[in-house]
């Protein structure tokens, strides 16, 4: 009979090989898990983006977009990874923001507009000039989603808009 010394390390060896399987590789993604490498819930990532704007947490904090208003109407927003730092470029051709105020539902699509350094085919930013969606998203009492496709899967996500370091939910 084994003493519990001897069947520790083989108990052990066992319950390895379980946790590491001897199936196909996870599937490879762009970003790591912020969960692993932010301590679970911690949000391990600054309030804005690389280009001052709001972020909104796309999945599990998977992916962030960042959205930015410019002079003249122009919202644009960019795709980042999971820690709001890298812009992460992809294959889609268009985001959607869907509002609501006044009692009024709207949807705005904005197109890819690559930044130079995205590789063909995919876009990291993604823009529209629409007065209205500029207004709107400012209007106190407008609820506004992301809505963008990546890698095949669909994320959308809250966005918060802030003014003079107040948070006001859209």
């Amino acid at each position: 009979m084994m003493s519990i010394r001897k069947r520790l390390p083989l108990a052990s060896l066992i319950l390895l090989a379980a946790l590491v399987g001897c199936g196909d590789p996870p599937e490879a993604k762009p970003v790591s898990d912020p969960a692993a490498t932010a301590g679970g819930d911690v949000h391990n990532h600054p309030t804005h983006g690389p280009h001052k704007g709001d972020l909104i947490e796309l999945g599990n904090e998977e992916f962030h977009a960042e959205i930015v208003h410019g002079d003249g109407g122009e919202v644009s927003v960019y795709i980042l990874d999971g820690h709001a730092e890298v812009a992460v470029p992809i294959e889609a051709t268009e985001v959607t923001i869907n509002l609501t105020h006044d009692g009024n539902a709207e949807q705005f699509k904005l197109m890819a507009v690559p930044e130079s350094n995205d590789p063909q085919g995919l876009s990291s930013r993604f823009s529209l000039k629409d007065e209205e969606l500029a207004n709107d998203l400012d209007h106190e009492g407008t609820a506004a989603k992301l809505v963008v496709s990546i890698q095949g899967k669909q994320y959308t996500g809250k966005i918060d808009h802030h003014h003079d370091g107040e948070a006001h939910a859209h």
